[in-house]
């Protein structure tokens, strides 16, 4: 089937399912999924494109969370007034973290972002005044929209999402495709080929001309941003944040999911991040073995499929060069 129309079957596919599924807890899943696939989408960026091992991306996700929730309780600033403002916070964040972090690299790098992740849910966790501390905050509003009614005149009506899965559902949905397509379009752009160019070698990349430092930080401030946005929907939609859910083994599985599907291949990321945040949810019954045979998967990838569901082009090359190379 041509790609161009798979994709649009994909997506046809998945604003109907509403109206074939009416339950609230299936649709509940695919939201949870759908956060987990933007968070992905933005880690794809740092790890898939520019090949910076970040294992502290759940930081950013809850400074997202936590910016909205602070300007909703706080300042009673709506969902879709905090939502650009927490996606800038984060992004800022990510580019404070960059400077000092991206002059390591590798295993260093990886160990530097795994501390700015603890450090940013060990300080949630304390700064009681501010964000409510093990408690988290609670009472964040839910996004609300307001739509015209032509009776006797124009009037207008709000909308809230309140708990309804669906509302929260195309607004994940719509986000998902966004960042999907804003991620091919910079793949494909010429910021994408500096990222790859700096993920094969930093060293020719500078000799040819490539800011290495600032294509980075572009990188990191990227994916934050993502991760941000992605974090103020999680908020409204749970309508509480706490420290407890952006810990290590969030950041953990959002890698999971990008190395899974694909390092670099958005249709592999999705597709990732759809496996393994519906398969906890469909082996519940086993809980038991769980991270068993989640284990047993990763590394049955590795060994016989390391590129992943849909591995990147380039991606594909690469490892068939290393094995020629390695042989």
């Amino acid at each position: 089937m041509d790609p161009g129309l798979w994709t649009s079957f994909c997506i046809l596919a998945a604003l109907i399912f509403p109206l074939l599924d009416k339950s609230a807890y299936h649709q509940d899943v695919l939201v949870t999924a759908g956060i987990y696939i933007l968070l992905a989408l933005g880690l794809n960026i740092i790890v898939g494109y520019a090949g910076l091992l970040n294992l502290g991306y759940a930081a950013f996700f809850a400074i997202g969370a936590y910016t909205y929730a602070g300007l909703n309780i706080t300042w009673n600033i709506p969902f879709w007034a905090a939502l650009p403002i927490a996606g800038v916070v984060s992004c800022l964040a990510g580019f404070l973290v960059g400077l000092p972090v991206l002059r390591v690299k590798g295993d260093y790098l990886a160990i530097v972002t795994l501390g700015f992740g603890e450090i940013v849910r060990i300080v949630f966790n304390n700064l009681d005044p501010i964000t409510g501390g093990p408690n988290g905050l609670l009472g964040i509003d839910q996004p609300t929209l307001w739509f015209p009614v032509f009776q006797s005149g124009i009037s207008w009506r709000e909308f809230d999402f309140g708990v309804k899965s669906a509302p929260f559902y195309y607004l994940v949905l719509a986000s998902v495709l966004l960042v999907a397509y804003a991620s091919v379009r910079m793949e494909r752009s010429r910021l994408g080929r500096a990222w790859i160019a700096v993920r094969e070698d930093e060293i020719a990349a500078g000799c040819m001309g490539i800011p290495v430092a600032q294509v980075k930080l572009l990188a990191f401030g990227a994916g934050s941003l993502v991760a941000g946005i992605a974090g103020t929907i999680y908020a409204a939609k749970q309508g509480s944040v706490t420290p407890d859910s952006f810990d290590f083994i969030l950041s953990v599985m959002i890698l999971a999911m990008v190395v899974l599907g694909g390092m670099g291949s958005v249709p592999g990321v999705i597709l990732g991040g759809l496996v393994l945040s519906i398969l906890p949810e469909m082996l519940r019954e086993f809980s038991i073995y769980r991270m068993l045979m989640f284990g047993l998967v990763m590394i049955g990838m590795m060994i016989f499929r390391p590129q992943g569901f849909f591995g990147n082009t380039r991606r594909k090359y690469e490892l068939k060069i290393q094995s020629i190379v390695d042989s």
